[in-house]
């Protein structure tokens, strides 16, 4: 099974874990007072980001909306799951369902497991030689966040069957399994959507958000990321 990723890539990806970890309080103690915007870590050319990549876009919302999230995560990155089990729905419902902002998600996977979790969620269960629509994609990625130690850190080791086991529940065939994970275009195209990520954009941990020229790092309450698209709107 494809699940082995660049070693140059790997080392730069452990670096980013930690300034995650640092990064994390800080946005949680400035949403806290809700008056206190995120903290930029740097600068980014939109129109540069929006540029198509390897992969096709999973985007939800408005291509007109004032407001631009772009979220490079990982799958088997907590904070990342925190934050999609926490945050990501009410901002959905208040700006993304509204037409205020559009949502983008890009993978960057710190390991072959989360690198495996994206191939899963980007292939079409009834047909893994396809691609998934944007709708299945996030389906997919809610699930396996809601359930990321059940199938990252499975109590008998065994990550292959706790995988296999969660995509059964998308409607997934062991066949169908088989076939996606051994998807080597695929493979190809979620690590150069992770380099380019890195190269271009300044991603070195997760979640990182691009969002309207200006780059964040670290988990967002839903009262920091509220506050910040308001300033943009």
């Amino acid at each position: 099974m494809p699940f082995s990723l660049p070693q140059t890539t790997r080392r730069q990806l452990m670096g980013g874990a930690a300034a995650t970890a640092i990064g994390v309080p800080l946005l949680g103690a400035s949403a806290a007072f809700a008056v206190d915007l995120p903290e930029s870590s740097g600068k980014v050319d939109m129109a540069k980001v929006l540029q198509p990549g390897a992969l096709p876009e999973m985007a939800l919302g408005d291509e007109k909306a004032k407001v631009t999230i772009v979220e490079y995560m990982s799958m088997t990155c907590p904070h990342c799951a925190h934050f999609h089990t926490t945050t990501f729905e009410p901002i959905k419902q208040k700006y993304i369902d509204t037409g205020k902002a559009r949502f983008i998600l890009r993978e960057f996977p710190f390991d072959p497991v989360a690198t495996a979790a994206f191939m899963l969620a980007r292939c079409n269960p009834a047909k893994p030689q396809e691609m998934a629509d944007a709708k299945s994609y996030y389906a997919m990625v809610s699930m396996l966040f809601k359930q990321q130690r059940a199938w990252a850190a499975p109590a008998d080791g065994n990550v292959r069957n706790a995988l296999l086991q969660m995509s059964k529940m998308a409607g997934y065939s062991q066949e169908g399994f088989e076939a996606c994970l051994t998807n080597q275009k695929l493979l190809d195209q979620v690590n150069a959507t992770m380099k380019r990520g890195a190269e271009e954009f300044g991603v070195n941990s997760t979640p990182t958000f691009l969002i309207n020229g200006n780059r964040y790092s670290g988990d967002m309450s839903v009262e920091a990321m509220s506050a910040l698209i308001d300033s943009l709107l």
